[in-house]
């Protein structure tokens, strides 16, 4: 970016004298220029890079052997006033077929990328992932708890991609506006770095340092260099409008907000959103869920993904969705059940002082039954120790309900083997059916001997009333659980092998509630390999032991249950130098009444078809059959059911250009569940057979969108969209056969129109 000064002279005045040639440059000479000390086009000019720092030492770690690239690749780091400047140099002989494919933001796949990871203050708490592709397609992710990637999060940066004969080159340019920064005394700041490239054709990855996210420090083991420091700010704004005509209602509504972005400098960082948007131009995948457990959602709007890293404090993590904020609580249904809630303005505050980091949220929600969140947050890092604490708070008039929970986090990294991480939780409820009180508390120990092996210990305490789910997201309450797990890589494979390197882990566990109630023991092994074509297999098997079900009855009853077992294959096949690519999986579970030998059976295949770099076609099906399908019906009586499930899942995505993508979605489900024994359960836990009619069960829902998008600018978008969908979910009881049947049910699902909209948004930042 330059700025220039021009100071045009009318050709009708006589020539300037000496003095004011003079004077005029003295005048360009003070003036202030910006400079860009890079240019980033994808060409590595000598100039611009002579003072960077010179990186080639790259080495496999996907297989995690840590020998020398099997291709050069060499990096400059290089901090600039306008941010933290990368560039990839890339060989790649004729061996290595290149990937030319295009994808939308956010895809990755068996493609050849260049990955950048910065811990701005290099206290390995939070970082941030740039992704590029060879076609110069881009991903971006925040980091935390060491290796949990959340690609919601879209930031604004600059790359650029070229190749030539030998190889390729990517240039980056990450602004410091990006994340908050701690403040420095002095010229310099220590960061941690991290860098990547990954090959397509064949999967393997060469980094520096010699890192992977496999391993149980990754974020921390980020290599901490020194760079001039630089303070960059930034107001933004980004104002939308959307209008949506009903064609169901035959009515039209418009609505318009924004999201504001503020940061006066590198350690203070404010975002704020009004009324933000909910328009369905991105949309969740459709899912059937009949369990005591919440379904998780991702969350796309742009106010809750900024900076949300430093808030997402994980908890209960067993299966590593489980945290104190889920931002998806925010305009989530409503209190009184009539849909979903207006959230009228938003804000969050992020920064450091003395040494501390501290952040803001809070968020409310419109009428009379609107909610208040509100979360404190405040983190305090050492050479090998960390501590933090969260204070989060919902107010809920409707229900009268007032939810405090409070967090004391801490983590410690003695040495490049150990890695230990605790957290104590606390929640206080005051609600007009009863105030409770609770605690839970976790600590996970990792060690990693650096060679093959790797250990790790995880211990969950959660107490009977310890609630989190008025902001945060937890899958239960009422357990005490204790994992251990052993892991295995394997890299020595012959060179005629189809895998390039296996990643085993070995598992067993025990699940006992609070009231002394045995829920099972578990062991699990599975193996993770890497194919030499790029190409991934995922293998698992899962038993339980016979235990207890303390959840399936909603409080009305614990159930004995005979032992489970689960088993899972998965493969994926890249596209190569052909036009189709594959991912097709299969899937054993007994989870039911009947015991491992009567398990229900699911398939899916998703074929993908490559037209062109720029056009792809992908069609999935999945077909589920299971007879012992175990449903909760009401207070304690349960169902056994055969469960007939087919599913489709369908696109096009053309990315026309690089401001042009149009993009066709298409999911249908249709379910059948056929009755078959009902269950009530004894006072000692033993179901026993009833007499109680049982309904079958159809349900059919759809969800088809085609969107058309357009880049005005960086974040800055305009969409055309149209959107129809529907769920219905009926009860029938009739005498004998059964009543619906799965086909049927799938073809009824297409002529659902419980909505269909036609809607256009345009957003623009402005900044």
């Amino acid at each position: 970016a330059r700025i220039t000064y021009n100071l045009p002279i009318p050709s009708s005045e006589p020539k300037m004298p000496l003095r004011h040639n003079l004077l005029l440059a003295l005048l360009l000479c003070c003036a202030p220029t910006t400079v860009l000390a890079v240019t980033i086009d994808g060409h590595i000019e000598a100039g611009e890079w002579a003072d960077a720092r010179r990186i080639s030492d790259f080495r496999l770690t996907q297989p995690l052997t840590r020998e020398p690239a099997p291709q050069p690749t060499e990096a400059f780091v290089l901090a600039t006033p306008e941010g933290l400047a990368i560039a990839f140099r890339n060989e790649q002989s004729a061996q290595y077929p290149r990937t030319h494919q295009h994808t939308e933001r956010d895809v990755s796949g068996t493609l050849d990328r260049v990955n950048v990871y910065v811990d701005f203050d290099g206290d390995g708490r939070a970082g941030y992932n740039f992704m590029v592709t060879l076609a110069d397609g881009i991903a971006d992710a925040t980091i935390s708890n060491e290796s949990r990637f959340n690609n919601d999060w879209d930031g604004d940066w600059q790359h650029a991609t070229s190749e030539d004969d030998s190889g390729w080159t990517a240039e980056l340019l990450i602004p410091w506006h990006v994340a908050t920064m701690h403040g420095v005394d002095g010229d310099t700041r220590t960061i941690g770095l991290s860098l990547d490239r990954v090959i397509g054709s064949t999967g393997e990855r060469m980094s520096w340092p010699a890192i992977s996210g496999r391993e149980s420090r990754f974020l921390s083991a980020f290599e901490r260099i020194g760079i001039a420091s630089y303070s960059q700010s930034l107001f933004a704004i980004t104002p939308y409008v959307v209008g949506v005509h009903d064609l169901v209602r035959n009515s039209s509504h418009a609505d318009a907000g924004a999201d504001l972005f503020w940061k006066p400098n590198g350690r203070f960082q404010l975002s704020a959103t009004l009324n933000p948007d909910f328009a369905q131009v991105e949309s969740d995948d459709l899912e059937v869920n009949f369990s005591a457990v919440e379904s998780f959602f991702s969350d796309k709007r742009p106010f809750f993904t900024e900076n949300q890293g430093y808030f997402d404090v994980p908890f209960g993590a067993l299966n590593g969705r489980s945290r104190l904020i889920y931002t998806r609580r925010v305009g989530a249904v409503a209190d009184d059940g009539s849909g979903a809630a207006s959230v009228d303005a938003a804000v969050k505050l992020n920064g450091s002082a003395a040494g501390y980091n501290v952040g803001l949220f809070a968020a409310t929600e419109s009428g009379s039954v609107g909610r208040d969140f509100f979360a404190l947050r405040a983190s305090r890092d050492f050479e090998q120790q960390g501590i933090g604490a969260m204070l989060t708070q919902v107010n809920r008039p409707f229900l009268g309900r007032t939810a405090n929970v409070y967090e004391l986090d801490h983590r410690w990294t003695p040495n490049a083997q150990w890695s230990v991480r605790s957290a104590l939780v606390g929640s206080q409820i005051d609600d007009p059916l009863g105030n409770k009180s609770d605690s839970g508390f976790e600590a996970r120990a990792d060690y990693d001997s650096g060679g093959m092996w790797r250990q790790q210990v995880y211990a969950l305490h959660l107490g009977r009333d310890l609630q989190l789910n008025d902001f945060g997201y937890l899958e239960r309450n009422n357990l005490n659980y204790l994992r251990y797990e052993l892991g295995r890589r394997v890299t020595d494979l012959p060179a005629d092998s189809a895998y390039s390197g296996h990643d085993w882990r070995y598992a067993i566990s025990r699940r006992v509630n609070n009231d002394g109630v045995f829920l099972s023991n578990a062991a699990a092994i599975s193996r993770d390999s890497q194919l030499r074509n790029g190409g991934f297999e995922f293998i698992e098997v899962v038993g339980y032991g016979a235990g207890h079900d303390d959840r399936i009855t909603r409080g009305n009853g614990v159930v004995d249950v005979p032992g489970k077992i689960f088993a899972h294959y998965e493969r994926a096949i890249p596209q190569g130098e052909g036009r189709w690519s594959w991912e097709g999986s299969a899937h054993y579970a007994a989870e039911g009444l009947g015991g491992p030998g009567k398990g229900g059976l699911r398939f899916t295949i998703e074929p993908t078809y490559h037209a062109s770099d720029r056009l792809s076609h992908s069609i999935g099906m999945a077909l589920t059959h299971n007879p012992d399908w175990l449903l909760w019906r009401d207070d304690n009586l349960l169902g056994t059911y055969r469960q007939n499930l087919i599913s489709l899942s369908a696109g096009s995505t053309w990315l026309i250009d690089k401001r042009q993508q149009l993009r066709l979605r298409l999911e249908a489900i249709g379910l059948d569940g056929s009755p078959q024994t009902a269950w009530r359960v004894g006072f000692d836990g033993r179901p026993m057979r009833s007499d109680d009619i049982l309904p079958a069960i159809n349900v059919r829902s759809l969800a088809f969108q085609i969107r058309y998008r357009y880049e005005l600018a960086p974040l800055s978008y305009l969409y055309l969209a149209y959107v129809r969908g529907g769920e219905t979910y009926d009860e029938l009881v009739i005498d004998g056969a059964d009543t619906f049947g799965a086909s049927r049910a799938f073809r009824d699902a297409f002529s659902l129109r419980d909505s269909e909209q036609f809607l256009v948004k345009l957003s623009y930042r402005f900044d």
